[in-house]
């Protein structure tokens, strides 16, 4: 699945164009690199995305093209948090 996609059903960003802004901005990054909004991804691979002042590191656990709400928080598990200090 694209990255925008997955980002947008996973509910890990509201909209699939928000999502492709920010993959194409540099702000996430798939298996330590940087990735496009149309690369692909899968189940094991792990993501870190950068929200304003908040980096997240997340895995991916499933992969599907339609969710409910309730279950999007399942396609992932987070794996770390971190504020971004501003000095």
């Amino acid at each position: 699945m694209r990255l925008d996609k997955y980002l947008k059903v996973s509910r890990l960003i509201k909209r699939r164009t928000m999502a492709k802004e920010v993959a194409d901005q540099g702000r996430v990054k798939v298996n330590g690199q940087t990735a496009k909004a149309g690369t692909n991804v899968k189940i094991g691979d792990k993501l870190d995305v950068q929200f304003g002042q908040k980096n997240v590191a997340l895995q991916i656990d499933r992969i599907e093209e339609k969710v409910k709400k309730e279950d999007a928080a399942t396609f992932y598990t987070i794996l770390k948090e971190e504020r971004i200090e501003n000095n």
